[in-house]
């Protein structure tokens, strides 16, 4: 990461848009997979939760197998991986992740989110995959509403653990847990340790804990902060401000067992 290629555009629709790409890695083929979503460019965001778009939000997947020199041709998974009641839909924003341990290992993961038509109700969810990205299932919907962008990590045995934006007037991001492979989710519950303005965060496994970056503050975008936590995302007892300043969207890679990149 310290230097990097020119810029090469990997999905361009013209006036479409194109957009909240969730990145994942195949440990077998070192295949790159790319979900992301779509809409026509005149059909705004409160209109397709009006119900009153021309068109829907839609969701597709791209794969390199040449290290993201060339990709493949979008294909769609809308029917796969969204009901018809359904109107806004967003992958990620951030990575998604593949298992690495457990009954369910080597199944991709990436959490989404999206919002019933005309209901203005918001949920998260995950999507997954057990053929290393080239077909996709909805998985499992956290129970509760009131929440959207969300991010999913990998803890002890397989299980694994969904961080979620929340619109709550405590301003504390909501988490949830699943044992078997996303499929299901506990009732959500809030994280006392990990403030928030209403943004989006990110959350990462590492070889030892666990990772979470988001603006700290429960009074505006400010404060961009990654805490730490051993216990599986129960508690985060390391902090470190990164910039003190205006923030807003991040996303935490393990660069090796010394180093962690933010974007």
């Amino acid at each position: 990461g310290a230097t990097w290629s020119d810029l090469s555009v990997v999905w361009d629709d013209k006036d479409n848009t194109c957009g909240n790409p969730a990145p994942i890695v195949d440990a077998k083929s070192g295949a790159l997979v790319l979900v992301a979503t779509w809409n026509l460019g005149g059909d705004h965001e409160n209109d397709i939760i009006a119900g009153t778009s021309t068109d829907t939000r839609r969701v597709y997947v791209l794969r390199s197998t040449d290290e993201g020199k060339s990709w493949s041709s979008p294909k769609e998974i809308t029917k796969e991986t969204k009901k018809d009641d359904w109107a806004w839909y967003a992958t990620g924003p951030g990575n998604g992740i593949q298992i690495k341990k457990g009954p369910h290992k080597n199944r991709m993961v990436v959490a989404c989110d999206y919002v019933q038509v005309k209901t203005n109700k918001g949920y998260s969810h995950v999507i997954y995959s057990d053929d290393a990205g080239l077909n996709w299932n909805l998985g499992g919907i956290a129970p509760q509403e009131g929440v959207n962008e969300s991010t999913v990590a990998e803890t002890a045995k397989g299980g694994l653990l969904l961080n979620m934006r929340n619109y709550n007037k405590e301003k504390l991001r909501k988490v949830a847990r699943s044992t078997d492979g996303g499929i299901t989710w506990t009732d959500f519950k809030s994280d006392p340790a990990l403030e928030e303005p209403v943004c989006q965060g990110s959350l990462i496994s590492l070889h030892k804990g666990m990772a979470f970056s988001n603006p700290s503050s429960q009074t505006k975008r400010e404060k961009m902060t990654i805490k730490l936590s051993f216990d599986q995302g129960n508690t985060w007892p390391k902090s470190y401000l990164v910039h003190a300043g205006p923030s807003a969207y991040s996303n935490l890679v393990e660069l090796n067992k010394r180093e962690i990149g933010i974007l």
